[in-house]
């Protein structure tokens, strides 16, 4: 096998979930049956690296200094939802159940994969949290370990910068049947349940 061929399979390996024979069977489809296809992706790839950065208010990426989003008067600047990464947050826009602004984290605290506070830019969260605009921040991370050990971290330091500081809410997902519904989700719609009003 030629050199080249060696170094594109083995930068395939780089993509989640594809190992040795999942990228070779991507080169050789590329080289095969796809070249013109191969060439976009490489075009798209190297204008990506060189176009797209960290927005400067939100950490989202973004080709301009600050993203759209943040510069839109439009949405509510005194509400934060922080986020773990863009996948997530734009989960959180296709609800259409949230109009205030963002912080991207782009990570979580995960001590076996030796992620810890460091490694997310939290300063610049707090910045931005502390700007004497934004009144509540919503903590917006997955409901996993890593998550819930990222949520209570940042929680308390937000806190001590004496911001409101509030968690999204988890239970049975709508349209949801209780004998479907694992017991952990179920006790947690319990103990977060909240009053009808009338």
């Amino acid at each position: 096998m030629s050199a080249t061929l060696e170094s594109l399979i083995e930068a395939l390996r780089c993509l989640p979930g594809v190992g040795p024979k999942s990228a070779q069977r991507m080169a050789y489809h590329l080289l095969q049956h796809d070249r013109a296809g191969a060439a976009r992706l490489g075009f798209a790839l190297d204008s990506a690296i060189s176009r797209i950065q960290h927005c400067e208010r939100c950490n989202t990426y973004t080709e301009t200094p600050i993203c759209e989003r943040c510069q839109s008067d439009r949405r509510d600047s005194s509400v934060l939802c922080v986020v773990e990464s863009p996948v997530d947050l734009n989960m959180v826009e296709q609800t259409q159940a949230f109009n205030g602004l963002y912080f991207v984290l782009m990570g979580r605290i995960s001590p076996l994969d030796g992620l810890g506070p460091r490694n997310l830019r939290l300063d610049q969260l707090v910045a931005r949290a502390s700007d004497g605009i934004v009144k509540e921040v919503i903590l917006a991370t997955n409901f996993t370990n890593e998550g819930e050990a990222t949520a209570h971290f940042v929680c308390e330091l937000l806190k001590r910068q004496g911001l409101k500081v509030s968690r999204i809410a988890r239970g049975v997902p709508v349209g949801g049947e209780l004998e479907f519904v694992d017991s952990g989700t179920l006790a947690q719609a319990l103990r977060e349940r909240r009053r009808l009003e009338s």
